[in-house]
């Protein structure tokens, strides 16, 4: 069996990473130079700050991942990309980037959707089998969809609002901890009691989620509080909304997972790397007798080996993009 080498750059938010990724599901190298504590500073992602940011580290990142991998450039069959979704012009220093190598490697361009990444995290080191319920949770989005074969996809519930990282980051701005907020809120909750009531959205959709009202509970209750000169027991807090924003989660998965006979599924985002989330997921897996792949935390936030991972099957199906692929920040699946 030929080794197929592709290389992968991911900068649609505040990472810098590339990665080299052998038929799918070997990480050869991977490389992830952060924005974070720059982005610290200022609370949350400075656009115009990332994408300088990524233009002054890319070659870097370039070199450092071909010195990881010891290979050259002639070995590598195939240039992959996050095209879409994300800032757009973070997304555009790697797009560009990816273009310039293809054309003067003379190699495939293969354009790759963020989410799809993610869910294909769960190829690193692992094996998805279909068909699968997929789970996204992260910044930007919450979705369920089932997947029959690769790219074969059906979505059957999402948010309504606010996805579920967003309102992490929401509540922890709230809670005056710095970013990124997901983390923190995760390590204030570890300290926590669930002593605050906080009720969970009726949804539309018997798979859909809502976060915006569960954020607004937040919102009123430390007004209230301050209204009233009481302190807010912050660590309580972070942990009752934590535990209300990932029982939604795992309510709506449980439904799924009776109604479509799941037997397999996978787990993918960033706040799949959230440890509450990672335990009550495997609990239900086993109660219900599913086979779960979550991707390991390397793999979780965002990498460019999750779009390695995403662009071979694209690979082997040729389908490749021209130079003429420009960034998307609003691309769905």
């Amino acid at each position: 069996m030929k080794q197929h080498k592709i290389l992968a750059i991911e900068t649609s938010c505040d990472e810098t990473s590339m990665a080299i990724i052998e038929n799918g599901h070997t990480c050869l190298a991977l490389t992830v130079l952060t924005q974070m504590a720059t982005h610290a500073q200022f609370g949350g992602v400075v656009p115009e700050i990332a994408s300088r940011m990524h233009t002054e580290n890319i070659t870097l990142v370039l070199a450092d991942v071909l010195a990881q991998a010891k290979i050259k450039p002639q070995e590598i069959d195939a240039i992959a990309v996050t095209s879409s979704p994300g800032l757009l012009g973070s997304l555009l220093v790697g797009v560009e980037t990816a273009k310039t190598l293809s054309y003067i490697w003379q190699k495939p361009l293969i354009a790759v959707n963020h989410l799809m990444g993610h869910i294909y995290a769960n190829n690193l080191d692992q094996q998805m089998v279909f068909p699968l319920l997929a789970l996204i949770v992260s910044g930007g989005h919450t979705q369920l969809m089932i997947m029959q074969d690769d790219y074969q996809y059906e979505i059957i519930g999402q948010t309504q609002d606010d996805a579920i990282g967003e309102a992490f980051d929401k509540v922890a701005r709230i809670l005056d901890l710095p970013y990124p907020g997901g983390p923190n809120i995760e390590q204030l909750a570890s300290t926590g009691q669930p002593s605050y009531k906080l009720a969970i959205a009726n949804c539309t959709g018997p798979y859909d989620f809502s976060y915006s009202g569960l954020k607004s509970q937040v919102v009123n209750l430390v007004h209230n509080e301050k209204q009233k000169s009481l302190t807010i027991n912050k660590a309580d807090l972070a942990c009752s909304f934590q535990r209300a924003a990932i029982e939604q989660v795992i309510k709506q998965v449980k439904k799924a997972i009776i109604d479509y006979q799941i037997q397999n599924m996978i787990v993918a985002g960033g706040v799949a790397a959230n440890k509450l989330l990672r335990a009550e997921i495997t609990a239900l897996a086993t109660e219900k007798q599913v086979n779960l792949l979550i991707p390991p935390l390397k793999y979780c936030t965002d990498n460019a080996a999750m779009i390695g991972a995403a662009a071979y099957p694209l690979y082997l199906k040729k389908d490749f993009a021209d130079l003429s692929l420009n960034a998307d920040s609003q691309g769905n699946i």
